[in-house]
């Protein structure tokens, strides 16, 4: 059985895949065609339930949940890997203050990061939606007054000259004290049930079998990751694979849950009529 499988070329999640989708692990018959997009293109792919598997950032699975039920392996969530928001404005006081005049790129309506944003500065609307790789320059050109920066780009804001306006993660994690939930792996609900176990299944080995062996996907990682370096790309794989990718378990599920819950009481995401959670066998 062939499945479509969309992730980003991010080094976390070739680290978490690199076995799954070379065989490095018994994938009791499945075969994965690979999709390589940044987040934003995968929500709108989601969106239309278009692939089989998919990762997702957590804020757009409230949009796409009565087409895609979420696995328990293969997310990103974590303490300390939010969301950024830079500015090359020194006075961050008088920035915070006047947030609403502000044009901030963000790296697409449907990110977690961006209903971070929501969530810290609500009067904070007046948006324009970026490649998330393409944000640090557009702050650094003058095109935006602040950017919304994810991934690997908050090793590498304040090389440029870039100033923290705040820590989204870390604003979150004072609010809740729960990790937060970043990206998710979903499986479509059409698959029979056996089959969305199957490969949730071969998701954790495959996570497992990575971890066991974090050399085995370098030059896979390497390809894919551009011109990060070395030692950048691993770091990237320390902050956003851990232990709640390997399962959600009952504290991932909980902040999955809180975040959707804090969402819908706040009417950023609309109600949910369908189970999250990928059914026990």
């Amino acid at each position: 059985m062939k499945l479509t499988i969309g992730f980003s070329p991010c080094p976390n999640d070739t680290f978490i895949f690199d076995a799954l989708i070379h065989n490095k692990i018994d994938t009791e018959g499945l075969e994965f065609e690979v999709f390589y997009d940044d987040v934003e293109t995968l929500n709108q792919k989601a969106f239309r339930g278009e692939l089989d598997i998919t990762k997702l950032s957590y804020h757009a699975f409230a949009y796409a949940a009565d087409k895609y039920v979420l696995l328990d392996a293969g997310s990103a969530l974590g303490f300390g890997v939010g969301p950024m928001l830079i500015t090359k404005q020194e006075d961050i006081s008088y920035l915070k203050s006047h947030i609403s005049d502000q044009k901030i790129a963000i790296p697409g309506k449907y990110t977690t990061a961006n209903f971070l944003l929501s969530l810290a500065f609500p009067e904070a609307t007046n948006k324009q939606e970026l490649v998330f790789s393409d944000i640090e320059n557009a702050v650094l050109d003058g095109r935006v007054d602040v950017g919304l920066i994810i991934h690997e780009n908050r090793f590498t804001y304040q090389d440029k000259g870039l100033h923290k306006v705040m820590d989204l993660g870390d604003y979150w994690e004072k609010e809740t004290g729960c990790a937060i939930p970043l990206g998710g792996i979903v499986a479509n609900r059409n698959l029979p049930v056996d089959v969305q176990q199957k490969v949730n299944r071969l998701i954790r080995q495959s996570v497992e079998f990575a971890f066991a062996n974090p050399k085995s996907g370098l030059d896979y990682i390497r390809f894919h990751a551009q011109e990060m370096s070395e030692d950048v790309m691993y770091k990237h794989i320390d902050l956003y694979v851990n232990k709640f990718s390997v399962d959600l378990g009952k504290e991932g599920k909980k902040a999955v849950k809180l975040m959707f819950d804090t969402a819908l009481e706040k009417n950023i995401i609309p109600p949910i009529d369908k189970p999250l959670f990928l059914s026990p066998l």
